[in-house]
C-alpha cells in the first residue's frame, strides 16, 4: 500500500496540473542554468523604462511553488534516494525545452529575413513604377498642348455640321411662320384637329432641328409655345360648353376632346412641360357645368330661394338626361360623363347652399322651403331618386348636401321665427278679444244658445297648423315645434288671466265699467271649456303622455280665476242683502231672502249660457256661497231669542229659508246629491230645544250625522275632479275624499244644572269670517258644522238665563 501511494503521489508531482499539494510551478535549477535560459538583455537593460515590473514578481511566484513543490516531495528521508532520478528527468526537460526555443527562434529568424527580401524586391518595383508615371505625365502634357491647337477646328467641324443640317432644313425652316399663321387660322375657325395636325408637324420640325443643332432654339420656332396655349384655350373652352355644343355643334365637342386624348399619349423628346390638355378639359366640363346652373348671377335673393329651389329641380333632372343622351356618347368611356355630371351638380349646389347658409339669415318661409327641398324633394324620385337615371349616375356615395349641423341651425332658426310670430298671432288674438269684453252688447251666442267666441278656434289652428305642416320635414323639426307650441300655449294662457284680472280690476274700481261684465266672464269659461276639450289636437301620436301637464295646470288656474272672478261678482250683489241678517224683519216677514232667490236667479240666468260640465260647478259654488254667506250674517247677527217661541220662530224661518234656496237652486239645474242647503235644515233643530243646556249634546250628535264640510272661497281643480269625475264627466257627488271618522265635538258642552249654561265667553276666532266684500280672497276657510253652530248659541238662549250678558257677545 505504501508503495502505491507513494508512485501516486510521485506521478501527480511529476504532473503539476494534478498535484493536489501546490500550484504547478518550474523545477527548481541553480543560478548557472538559470542564467543560460535567460534571454540576454540589451544593454540598456539597466535602465529603469525597459525592465519588466511582472517578471521580477513571476520568479518570486516560481522560486515559492517550487520550494513548495520540493518540501512536499522530499518531506520523507526516504525519498531523499530518488533525488538522482528526479534531477535527471529535469534535465532532459531543460534540454527539451532548450530546444524547442531554438526552434521557434530559427523559425522565426526565415520569417524575417524573408520578409526583408520580400520588401527589397517592393522597393525595386516601385521605384519602376515611379520612373513610368513621370514619363507618362510628360506625353499627356504634350498631348493637351497638341490638342489646344485642334480646339478651332473642333469648332469649325459643329458650325459645318449645323450649316449643313440648316441648309437641308431649309425650305421646311422657311415654310414655319406661314405653318403658324395657318395653325392660328385653323384654331379661330375652331377646326381644332386641323390645327392639332398642324402644330404636331411644327414640334416635330423643332425636334429634328433641336437634335442636330445641339439643343439650340431657333428664333422662328418661339411662336409654337402661344400657339399652343392657344389650342389648349379652345379645347378647354369647347369643354365648358359641352352641354350647349352637344345640342347644337356636337362635332366640335368630339373634336375637342379628341385633341385632349390624343396629346395625352404623345411622349415629345423635348424637355418641356406636359400640357395635360385631358384634365383641363374635364375641369372645362365642371366648371361650365356650375357656371351655368350655380354662377353669381343665378343665386337667389331674398325672397327668391323658392323660385330658385324650383327651377333647379327641374333644371338638374333635364341636365343628367341630356348628359346622358347627347354629351355621353361624345367622350371617351372613361370619362363617365353621367356620373361627372351627378358628382358635379351635387357638388356645386351643395357650395352654393354653403354660401347662402354664411349670408344674412334667412326668413321662416324659405328656411322651411330649403329644409323640405333638401330633405324630400332632392333625394325625391322626381330628381336624384329618378328611375330614369341609369347605374353610370352613381348618386349613391354623394355625400348630403346639409351636415347635420347645418340641419340643427336652420331647424334652430326657423323655430325661433316661428315662435317670434306665434307670440305676434296670438297676442293679437288675445287684444281682439279683451276689446270685445267691453262691448254695448252681451257677448255672441252659438246656434246651442252658449256665449262663443272665435279666440280657442283661432288660438287651436294657429298652433296646430304648424305642428301639422312641419310633419312633412322632419320628425326632429315636428318635435322642435311641438314643444315650442305648447310653451306659447302655457304664455298665452297667463296672459290671458293677467287680462282677465286687469279686466276685473278696472271693472270693481270704476275706472272702465263694462256694462255685461258677467255674460263676458262666463264667455271666458266657455274659451277654456273649448282649449280643455281641444288641447289634444296639439299631442301626436309620439309624444309620451304627461306633455300636456304644464298646459292643463295653466287651463285649472284659469278656470280657478274665472269662477273667483264670477263668484266676487255675486257676493258683491247678495252681501248688502244678507247685512240685515237676522233681525225681527227677518222673523216676521220672508222679503229679505226672497230678494235673495231673486238676485240669485237673476244672476244664475246667465249660467245657461255656459257648457256643462262648468255650469254645474257654478252653481256648486253659487250655492255654497249663498249658504255659507247666510250662515256668516246669522253668526254676525244680533239677535237674541228670548224664549222656546222666538226659537221656534228662528227654527221655521230656517227651515223655510232652506227649502227656498233648495227649490231655487234646484230650478236653476243643480243636483240635489251635492247640495249645501240641507245643513241649514239640521241647524233649525237646535232652535226647538226645550233645554239649551243640552245644546252641546245635540251638536255632538249633528257632527256625527252630517260629516265636516269644506267650503272653500273659490273652486279649486281639486274638488271639480272630486265633485265632476274628471273633465268631461257628470256631476257626482264625491264625499269620500272630505270624510272624517266621527269623534267627540269640539267644545263640546258639558252637562250643567238647570237654568245654566256653560259656554266660553266671545266669539271663537275661527270663526270670523275671512273674506270681505270687496275682494275674495283665494285661500282656503275650512267650516265645520260644529264650527257654525256654536255661534248660533246666542239664538238659543233664554231671557233668565243669569249668563247672558257674560256669555253672549250680542247682548
Amino acid at each position: 500500500m505504501n508503495t502505491v501511494a507513494q508512485r501516486s503521489a510521485h506521478f501527480a508531482c511529476s504532473n503539476p496540473d494534478l498535484c493536489p499539494h501546490s500550484t504547478p510551478a518550474p523545477p527548481a535549477m541553480d543560478s548557472a542554468a538559470r542564467d543560460k535560459t535567460q534571454p540576454a538583455l540589451p544593454t540598456g537593460s539597466s535602465c529603469p523604462g525597459l525592465e519588466w515590473p511582472e517578471q521580477e514578481r513571476a520568479e518570486q511566484l516560481a522560486r515559492g511553488a517550487a520550494l513548495k513543490w520540493a518540501s512536499g516531495i522530499f518531506y520523507r528521508p526516504e525519498q531523499l534516494a530518488r533525488l538522482g532520478q528526479y534531477r535527471n528527468r529535469e534535465v532532459q526537460r531543460t534540454c527539451s525545452l532548450e530546444a524547442r526555443i531554438k526552434s521557434v527562434v530559427q523559425s522565426y529568424l526565415e520569417g524575417v529575413k524573408t520578409g526583408v527580401w520580400q520588401l527589397a524586391q517592393a522597393l525595386e518595383a516601385v521605384q519602376g513604377a515611379r520612373e513610368a508615371l513621370g514619363q507618362a505625365r510628360g506625353l499627356l502634357r504634350d498631348m493637351a498642348e497638341a490638342a489646344q491647337t485642334l480646339e478651332p477646328l473642333r469648332e469649325q467641324v459643329v458650325e459645318h455640321k449645323q450649316l449643313q443640317a440648316l441648309s437641308q432644313l431649309l425650305p421646311r425652316l422657311r415654310a414655319v411662320p406661314a405653318a403658324v399663321a395657318h395653325t392660328q387660322t385653323l384654331i379661330d375657325a375652331q377646326r381644332l384637329l386641323e390645327a392639332y395636325v398642324s402644330l404636331r408637324e411644327l414640334e416635330q420640325l423643332q425636334e429634328e432641328t433641336c437634335v442636330p443643332l445641339g439643343g439650340l432654339e431657333l428664333p422662328v420656332f418661339e411662336g409654337l409655345g402661344p400657339l399652343a396655349e392657344a389650342l389648349g384655350q379652345a379645347v378647354e373652352a369647347a369643354a365648358g360648353a359641352a352641354g350647349q355644343l352637344a345640342r347644337e355643334n356636337p362635332a366640335l365637342l368630339v373634336a375637342a376632346v379628341r385633341v385632349a386624348e390624343v396629346d395625352a399619349g404623345c411622349i415629345t423628346s423635348l424637355e418641356q412641360a406636359p400640357r395635360d390638355w385631358r384634365q383641363r378639359c374635364l375641369r372645362a366640363l365642371q366648371q361650365g357645368l356650375e357656371r351655368v346652373h350655380f354662377g353669381t348671377s343665378l343665386q337667389p335673393g331674398p325672397g327668391e330661394l323658392a323660385k330658385w329651389l324650383e327651377a333647379l329641380r327641374v333644371a338638374l333632372p333635364a341636365e343628367l338626361a341630356m348628359a346622358e343622351a347627347l354629351v355621353a356618347p361624345c367622350c371617351p368611356p372613361h370619362y363617365k360623363v353621367v356620373q361627372l355630371w351627378a358628382h358635379t351638380l351635387h357638388g356645386g349646389l351643395r357650395r352654393c347652399l354653403q354660401q347662402l347658409l354664411e349670408g344674412p339669415e334667412l326668413e321662416e318661409a324659405d328656411t322651411f322651403t330649403l329644409l323640405h327641398w333638401v330633405l324630400h324633394v332632392y333625394q325625391g324620385p322626381e330628381m336624384m331618386g329618378s328611375l330614369e337615371l341609369g347605374p353610370e349616375a352613381d348618386v349613391s356615395d354623394l355625400e348630403p348636401l346639409l351636415t347635420l349641423e347645418n340641419i340643427e341651425q336652420l331647424e334652430a332658426t326657423f323655430v325661433a321665427k316661428v315662435q317670434a310670430k306665434v307670440a305676434q298671432w296670438l297676442q293679437k288674438a288675445l287684444d281682439g278679444e279683451v276689446v270685445e269684453w267691453g262691448r254695448e252688447q252681451e257677448p255672441d251666442t252659438d246656434l246651442s244658445g252658449f256665449y262663443h267666441s272665435p279666440l280657442p278656434a283661432i288660438v287651436l289652428q294657429i298652433l296646430e297648423e304648424n305642428i301639422r305642416v312641419t310633419r312633412i320635414v322632419s320628425v326632429s323639426l315636428e318635435q322642435r315645434v311641438h314643444g315650442m307650441a305648447l310653451s306659447e300655449l302655457s304664455a298665452f294662457l297667463r296672459s290671458f288671466t293677467d287680462a282677465l284680472i286687469r279686466f276685473s280690476r278696472d271693472h270693481l274700481r270704476g275706472e272702465a265699467v263694462v256694462p255685461h261684465y258677467v255674460p263676458y266672464l262666463l264667455a271666458t269659461l266657455n274659451h277654456q271649456l273649448a282649449l280643455s276639450s281641444s288641447v289634444s289636437v296639439l299631442q301626436p301620436k309620439w309624444v309620451v303622455p304627461g306633455v300636456l301637464a304644464p298646459v292643463e295646470a295653466e287651463l285649472d288656474k284659469l278656470q280657478k280665476r274665472i269662477c273667483r272672478l264670477v263668484l266676487e261678482a255675486l257676493l258683491a250683489e247678495l252681501q248688502p242683502l244678507f247685512a240685515a241678517l237676522p233681525s225681527r224683519r227677518w222673523l216676521s216677514s220672508p222679503e229679505l231672502l226672497d230678494d235673495v232667490c231673486k238676485r240669485t236667479a237673476r244672476f244664475c240666468q246667465n249660467f245657461q249660457h255656459v257648457r256643462n260640465p262648468a255650469v254645474q260647478l257654478l252653481l256648486v259654488e253659487a250655492e255654497r256661497t249663498v249658504v255659507l254667506q247666510y250662515l256668516s250674517a246669522l253668526m254676525q247677527g244680533r239677535l237674541v231669542c228670548r224664549g222656546a217661541d222666538e226659537r221656534t220662530q228662528a227654527a221655521e224661518r230656517m227651515q223655510h229659508d232652506a227649502a227656498q234656496l233648495q227649490e231655487l237652486f234646484l230650478g236653476l239645474g243643480l243636483e240635489e246629491s251635492v247640495q249645501c242647503v240641507p245643513v241649514l235644515l239640521a241647524l233649525k233643530e237646535l232652535l226647538n230645544l226645550r233645554d239649551p243646556t243640552l245644546l252641546g249634546l245635540e251638536v255632538a250628535g249633528l257632527r256625527q250625522q252630517f260629516p265636516d264640510v269644506r267650503c272653500e272661497d273659490g273652486p279649486g281643480r281639486e274638488e271639480t275632479q272630486e265633485r265632476l269625475g274628471g273633465a268631461n264627466a257628470p256631476v257626482t257627488p264625491q264625499r269620500g275624499s272630505r270624510l272624517r271618522p266621527p269623534g267627540p265635538a269640539r267644545r263640546r258642552v258639558p252637562r250643567a244644572a238647570p237654568g245654566r249654561t256653560q259656554l266660553s265667553a266671545g266669539r271663537p276666532a275661527a270663526l270670523a269670517p275671512s273674506w270681505s266684500p270687496s275682494t275674495f280672497q283665494p285661500r282656503a276657510n275650512t267650516c265645520t258644522l260644529a264650527g257654525l253652530l256654536l255661534p248660533l248659541r246666542v239664538l238659543c238662549l233664554t231671557p233668565d238665563c243669569p249668563q247672558n250678558k257674560v256669555t253672549s257677545p250680542y247682548a
